[in-house]
């Protein structure tokens, strides 16, 4: 096999497929590799740019592969569809990465480090718990207004809505209590969640200084401070 120089990596949970192509822009190298074997087989290969869509996974093995010498970019999926040239598989998709990842004009993600991973993945979970919570409320709310109880919206409500929770029939009572156990629970880890995001964004100097900004709380500038890791892939400030 001739030494590609450029690849696209096409990820996916257990099959990955690789698309290589050499100095001259021949096609060298199409093979599909299981996931145990993407290490070995990139350690193997000379250095070169692997392309790959920022998708699920991506970021891990961006780091992987670029700890192995090799230089990685990302790019967001929908800015590689437009070098689809046939129907959607495996193979067609590794390709039109291995185009898209040299046009001058394609932009790139930042590789995030696993401290950055570590901290959106906090927002997330505690995304997560506020959701939960708001359907839980939502599912006290129509419960008690098959009693004829009803209270108005918002969660600043809910001790309100409660509270009128204690006049339902004996019956419903431990229906209730499941739900409204639920919502307990949700609200301390939710609480627990937010003083930790908290404390990680007085740690980050860039969360700090992002918090400077009117509006910006420590959960927004956490937020942005590990979503953005690297302002300067971005061509402008707006």
């Amino acid at each position: 096999m001739n030494q590609p120089i450029i690849i696209g990596l096409d990820l996916a949970k257990s099959v990955f497929q690789v698309h290589g192509v050499d100095a001259q822009g021949r096609v060298v190298l199409r093979r599909q590799l299981r996931r145990s074997q993407v290490p070995g087989f990139f350690e193997r290969l000379e250095p070169c740019l692997i392309g790959m869509e920022a998708c699920s996974g991506a970021h891990h093995w961006a780091r992987e592969l670029g700890g192995l010498g090799h230089e990685v970019r990302l790019m967001p999926p929908a800015y590689v569809k437009a070098y689809v040239k046939r129907s959607k598989t495996d193979s067609a998709d590794a390709e039109a990465i291995a185009e898209a990842v040299t046009r001058p004009t394609m932009r790139f993600v930042p590789v995030k480090s696993d401290e950055q991973q570590a901290a959106l993945l906090d927002h997330k979970a505690r995304d997560f718990l506020v959701r939960q919570r708001t359907q839980t409320v939502n599912a006290i709310r129509a419960h008690l207004g098959e009693f004829g109880i009803v209270v108005a919206k918002g969660i600043h409500n809910v001790a309100r809505l409660l509270e009128a929770a204690q006049d339902i029939p004996e019956a419903a009572r431990p229906a209730r209590d499941l739900l409204t156990g639920q919502l307990t629970g949700l609200e301390e880890r939710i609480e627990a969640a937010t003083a930790r995001i908290t404390a990680a964004q007085k740690a980050d100097p860039l969360a700090r200084r992002l918090a400077t900004i009117p509006g910006l709380g420590p959960i927004a500038s956490s937020a942005i401070a590990a979503t953005t890791p690297d302002v300067a892939a971005f061509r402008s400030a707006r």
